[in-house]
């Protein structure tokens, strides 16, 4: 993995401990629009992880396959590409 390891952890780690806030709250039968709140900031960094992610690969992976002699490769990574931006359109 290319992106900052050490920021995606602590990124996930926030995610993590909101979900965990998120369980506490609907065991404790909080109010929805609460939940719902807790919920969205969670999905955002989630959002956010995914798209360090994501420009990470864009500048090193295929970055580096569209300057290699594997045309093979470079078809291979524009592909995965395309399949994530369907999967994230959805």
């Amino acid at each position: 993995m290319q992106a900052d390891r050490q920021k995606t952890l602590r990124m996930l780690k926030t995610a993590r401990g909101q979900l965990d806030g998120i369980i506490r709250m609907v065991e404790e039968d909080r109010y929805c629009m609460e939940i719902s709140n807790q919920l969205l900031a969670s999905q955002s960094i989630l959002r956010r992880v995914n798209q360090e992610i994501i420009h990470a690969h864009l500048q090193h992976c295929v970055r580096q396959s569209m300057e290699s002699e594997s045309p093979q490769d470079a078809q291979q990574k524009i592909q995965e590409l395309m399949t994530l931006f369907d999967k994230l359109a959805q």
